[in-house]
């Protein structure tokens, strides 16, 4: 019959599995690398898995394809939970959202070191995925959370950035220029469907990271919600050049 069922651009599949978590119908798998449908007849054709992709490989057309067998679904999802016990819900560990618990912390201190003596600086990291292609649209750190949206580059010329900006905040990296996406789409995503308190956008003085601050001012329109943001901006030699 003809029907609605998603395809799978291999070339821009990165590979990174988030639309294997989204997919409730367990139709996609990681084959070589790439996303793979499975079984025409576990799509169900509603596309959950496409908001997901950060790099739209995936997208929703109507062509001859066999029918959705729900009891089908049932059985394989049935046997997946079987069989999950020691395995992550997606294809990539990497892309695994998770929060990350730092109990011995106090937000109350201003410092991000063990203790005192030691001198050993605390990750301020909340979060796993932070590569803005690679976190899930919908996972729960986002919600009641304060975003700091930074180049990846900030992370090298600013010394403290752990102290001074990631501290109590949900961290997203990418780099406007060599990432070759369009963050405004993602972030319109995040920003629409959790309750984001703030936003800091922290970018180099560099022009190619204006990109960065342009994605979530586009965001925010898309949205249509009022959020505080403000932009921070490092300088090559790694002084505050405007805040």
């Amino acid at each position: 019959m003809v029907r609605k069922i998603i395809k799978i651009d291999e070339e821009k599949c990165n590979g990174c599995g988030l639309c294997i978590d989204a997919c409730h119908e367990g139709a996609l798998e990681l084959v070589n690398g790439k996303a793979k449908l499975i079984s025409e007849s576990y799509c169900d054709g509603l596309g959950d898995c496409l908001p997901q992709c950060p790099t739209g490989a995936i997208k929703i057309e109507e062509r001859e394809a066999d029918n959705y067998d729900e009891e089908a679904v049932k059985a394989r999802m049935e046997s997946k939970k079987n069989h999950s016990h020691n395995t992550l819900p997606c294809g990539c560990p990497g892309s695994h959202a998770k929060v990350i618990e730092r109990p011995h912390l106090n937000e109350d201190s201003n410092c991000t070191c063990h203790d005192s003596t030691s001198k050993t600086l605390e990750s301020q990291l909340r979060q796993w995925p932070c590569q803005i292609k690679l976190v899930p649209v919908n996972a729960p750190y986002f919600n009641n959370s304060n975003l700091l949206i930074a180049a990846d580059c900030t992370a090298y010329a600013y010394a403290n950035i752990h102290g001074d900006f990631m501290k109590n905040k949900v961290t997203l990296i990418g780099c406007p220029k060599l990432d070759n996406v369009n963050y405004a789409d993602k972030l319109t995503e995040i920003i629409k469907h959790n309750d984001i308190k703030s936003i800091t956008v922290l970018r180099m003085e560099v022009p190619c990271c204006s990109g960065l601050a342009n994605a979530v001012k586009q965001a925010l329109f898309n949205s249509g919600k009022m959020i505080p943001w403000r932009i921070v901006v490092i300088g090559t030699d790694g002084s505050i050049v405007e805040e």
